[in-house]
């Protein structure tokens, strides 16, 4: 993965984890931006044909929550690691047992304007007879350049959410919604 230059993803290297490479740098001078998911693009829902019943379900998706840590000391940049849970379905009409989603990742200033967007693509595969799958994706590290050593990381955001169609954001926004078990049997 590779941020622009506003923002550069780099893979910690050898077996470190963010919380050893953190642990011997000083505290930060501030908060962490905050992260989130973007409630119009935190569901996917594929129908096949209308009208928008469970019977005409394909495949869906929902981001069920959005972790991140961060450092930043001095004049370095904030250094935030992203953790992505993801819900994806199989309803009644979907056809085949993979499919393909699209998530982005925004960097913004706090309610104002979007620094960098990047996305990424997602295979997600279905076992035989499988209809839900859950998992987490992981962005390792992004770099958020400050303005001054006194530029806190809550001027910041990182907003999740999935690439969508106009309909499908439309579908959103009016509340219609069907759940990534839509169609299926409670376990």
């Amino acid at each position: 993965m590779r941020w622009s230059v506003l923002c550069v993803a780099a893979i910690l290297g050898g077996c470190s984890t963010a919380e050893s490479v953190f642990r011997d740098l000083p505290d930060n001078p501030g908060p962490c931006p905050s992260a989130l998911t973007l409630y119009d693009a935190h569901r996917v829902v594929e129908l096949t044909e209308q009208p928008a019943t469970i019977q005409n379900i394909g495949f869906t998706g929902e981001i069920n929550g959005v972790r991140s840590l961060c450092r930043y000391y001095d004049d370095q940049p904030i250094i935030a690691n992203l953790e992505i849970d993801f819900g994806f379905g199989r309803g009644p009409a979907a056809q085949g047992s993979e499919h393909y989603y699209t998530y982005f990742v925004a960097v913004t200033r706090t309610d104002r304007v979007v620094l960098h967007r990047e996305e990424f693509p997602l295979r997600v595969r279905f076992d035989q007879g499988e209809d839900r799958i859950y998992m987490t994706e992981e962005i390792d590290s992004i770099s958020i350049p400050r303005a001054s050593e006194t530029t806190s990381g809550s001027n910041f955001e990182i907003i999740v959410g999935f690439v969508l169609t106009d309909e499908q954001l439309q579908w959103n926004r009016e509340g219609q919604r069907f759940r990534v078990n839509a169609g299926q049997p409670e376990d």
